[in-house]
């Protein structure tokens, strides 16, 4: 699979607007990439269908009338043609191999085999008839590659099973073929795309049903049929056609014809088939439907076509399968407890924040959601200031000759917000860095300034689909702990092992583990080779010496640089991208920046690095909630501590005690209503108060206070000067 640098080529696809709150519940949004490679947004709608599907035709039954023998006529020419263009190469196939190759494993080892006729399939049945079972994909240098594909020459092979990265997003595309066929064999759909998500959980199927709203209800007769192409045991084949082969191949079905017609002129054209569905699909893919023990689907959705309202309506439904059914029954149970901490609901419970339709995808953060906030800004800031950053306010707008000059008017104007002032057209900025740009150029540079780091809280704006918004995660509104680097090309080492140590060091105190990516140089990629391979050699030595594992995603780099990938995981395994550490050899040359070098009388371009720790501050104020279950750590709290007099006597050295603490500069609230101690404290938990301080007669007449911790039954005694010394200690180490 792609990853989440491609650029992208088709517009994306707009969610509907949810129909009711139940809609609101999923767990935090991702990008995905679509069985031809191209990304498009997860739905923000769970069963956003469930109620409108009754306001629509056939939708209030199960079954739904369809043309069987047009559906069956259309099948049977798919699979003649595709057979027959099979049944060709493969004799084209017989005509050019049987020579001998050789195909070096991981390990060194040299297995022989025979070109355009063995397998990796057969090569892994060479070393043991258990790797051939578990293996679902192969990579044949570098590229990722059919089992059951011929091998065309002298190559390494690498074999995945399940428990990879490689492996599980070949599954679950894999799934999303079989979902594919369930769909359009029981509905008659036109089928659009299907990919498999990018965190970690599963894959959908977009499709055109005409009237048809689909919802739960739907779903075990889409089970029954996935789990019966299971049973089949279908093997995933794969052929080559030519753009006028694909067309004809796929002329009933409009949304395919207009994906064909979209691909560039030199792209090979792929079309797998497992049983009746004949499908385009870059792949690769896993062998046989048969290694899919379990399969549910999860929820439905509504999606429009290419982004755009005018188009056509589809219907999204989102599955999951595992090649063992336990696996299956932890991931449904995980499901339901990461249901029970969205951060949509954990927000409105604790008072953190809301949206407002006046304003959608821009977020009011109430006081408590405030504190936060702010508390995780200040945190970022004093880790600037020790690591040598020097922070900078941007513009909001700018011209649009900014934003052409940088690029973002060819290739991201339909994400910003556009206006014109005095017949000249102003954007909003989507990002900083072409402002950091201008603010590099605004006079002339030395090498001994360099590195500047240039770090910037501003205000960004982007104009995401109104059905796309979720919850904190996906916004319209919101800021970054953006930072550019601006250093020589013999500093990016340095640089580069700096950011992955601020970013260990972040994460730690979060709870976060993460997992390290390199990148590489795409085909298609800006500026000189000797430089790409001077940047990635930095970035190899920095991730060695940085200690921690990590691996190489060759050719996903971004066309203006290669990039380290940094993907977090929560309490509940839950994959996040946030953190962004990213070369650029494009922009300084777009903007033509320039220092003097040692040798006074030349001019050299200075490397950007994109750099960013919590990436949106929004996005990681959801993450933590979620991650922490809505129990903050006490550094973090916007309730640190609520003072509980046991009687009205007590409620003057209550509010004595609460002044204290708060000009000591901690979060304390008092609780100086009539309801009984034992109903105070059981209030001040379900609160998420970290600490419980009741005080009473006694502890006035003593100058102390009655600590009790948030989830303990326990208490301590101490006085005030030890109640602030605990508080400090607790706030310093973060905990």
């Amino acid at each position: 699979m792609l990853s989440l640098s491609r650029v992208f080529r088709f517009p994306l696809l707009l969610m509907k607007p949810a129909d009711s709150l139940s809609s609101l519940l999923k767990p935090i949004s991702s990008l995905a990439i679509d069985n031809m490679g191209d990304k498009t947004p997860e739905s923000g709608n769970v069963n956003a269908n469930k109620k409108k599907s009754k306001d629509k035709s056939n939708s209030n039954s199960v079954t739904v009338p369809k043309d069987q023998a047009y559906l069956d006529s259309i099948t049977e020419k798919r699979i003649q043609f595709f057979d027959s263009i099979k049944l060709q190469q493969i004799k084209e196939r017989e005509l050019i191999g049987g020579e001998s190759i050789k195909i070096t494993l991981p390990d060194g080892n040299v297995k022989e085999g025979k070109k355009w006729i063995s397998t990796p399939f057969d090569i892994a049945m060479m070393i043991h008839k258990q790797l051939a079972s578990s293996a679902l994909i192969s990579k044949v240098n570098g590229s990722l590659w059919d089992m059951n594909r011929p091998l065309e020459g002298d190559c390494e092979l690498k074999l995945f099973s399940f428990d990879t990265d490689e492996g599980r997003d070949t599954f679950w595309h894999s799934s999303a073929h079989i979902l594919g066929e369930a769909l359009e064999r029981e509905y008659g759909c036109k089928l659009c795309i299907g990919p498999c998500t990018t965190r970690g959980e599963g894959f959908y199927y977009d499709a055109f049903y005409g009237d048809l709203g689909l919802n739960e209800d739907h779903f075990e007769i889409i089970k029954k049929a996935a789990e019966k192409a299971v049973a089949e045991k279908q093997p995933f084949e794969r052929i080559e056609v030519t753009r006028q082969q694909a067309l004809e191949l796929f002329s009933e079905n409009n949304f395919k014809v207009e994906i064909i017609n979209e691909l560039p002129e030199d792209k090979t054209i792929t079309v797998y088939r497992c049983g009746p569905l004949v499908d385009l699909c870059r792949g690769p893919h896993i062998p046989n439907t048969s290694f899919v023990k379990a399969i549910a689907c999860l929820k439905a959705s509504s999606a429009y076509w290419r982004g755009k309202k005018d188009r056509e309506s589809l219907q999204r439904v989102y599955g999951i399968s595992y090649p063992d059914k336990k696996l299956l029954k932890e991931y449904l149970t995980k499901l339901e407890e990461a249901k029970k901490y969205d951060h949509r609901l954990l927000g409105a419970k604790q008072e953190l924040f809301f949206c407002h339709p006046l304003s959608p995808g821009s977020w009011f953060f109430l006081p408590y959601g405030t504190r936060i906030y702010n508390k995780l800004v200040d945190f970022i800031k004093v880790q600037y200031r020790e690591r040598g950053y020097e922070e900078v306010v941007t513009p909001n707008m700018y011209n649009m000759q900014l934003w052409e000059t940088s690029g973002h008017a060819a290739n991201y104007k339909e994400n910003m917000f556009v206006f014109e002032i005095e017949k000249q057209e102003f954007g909003l900025k989507p990002m900083n860095c072409p402002g950091h740009c201008l603010m590099f150029d605004h006079r002339v540079r030395s090498y001994r300034e360099l590195p500047l780091r240039l770090a910037d809280f501003g205000v960004l704006h982007r104009n995401e689909a109104s059905g796309a918004l979720t919850g904190l995660t996906r916004v319209r509104r919101f800021q970054q702990d953006d930072a550019h680097i601006f250093c020589r090309e013999s500093q990016i080492k340095d640089e580069v092992t700096s950011v992955l140590e601020f970013i260990r060091y972040a994460y730690d105190v979060f709870g976060f583990t993460f997992e390290l990516e390199l990148s590489t140089r795409p085909e298609k990629y800006l500026g000189e080779i000797e430089t790409w391979d001077k940047a990635e050699g930095a970035l190899t030595e920095a991730l060695n010496e940085f200690g921690r594992p990590w691996k190489i995603n060759e050719g996903d780099g971004a066309f203006y640089g290669p990039k380290i990938d940094i993907s977090v995981f929560d309490a509940l395994k839950r994959k996040f991208q946030c953190a962004t550490l990213q070369l650029d050899f494009q922009l300084p040359s777009r903007f033509n920046l320039s220092y003097s070098a040692e040798d006074e009388a030349k001019r050299e371009k200075p490397v950007m690095i994109h750099r960013a720790i919590l990436g949106s501050v929004e996005r990681m104020l959801a993450i933590l909630l979620e991650h922490y279950k809505g129990k903050w750590p006490f550094w973090l709290s916007p309730r640190q501590a609520i003072v509980c007099p046991i009687s009205e006597k007590s409620t003057p050295y209550a509010l004595k005690l609460q002044d204290q603490i708060h000009k000591a500069g901690y979060y304390v609230d008092v609780d100086i209503t009539d309801r009984k101690i034992d109903k105070k404290i059981r209030e001040a938990q379900l609160a998420q108060y970290n600490y419980m301080l009741v005080v009473g007669e006694e502890e006035a007449n003593n100058g102390t206070v009655s600590r009790r911790v948030r989830d303990l039954a326990d208490r301590t005694v101490m006085s005030v000067e030890e109640l602030l010394t605990f508080f400090k200690e607790e706030a310093a180490t973060f905990r």
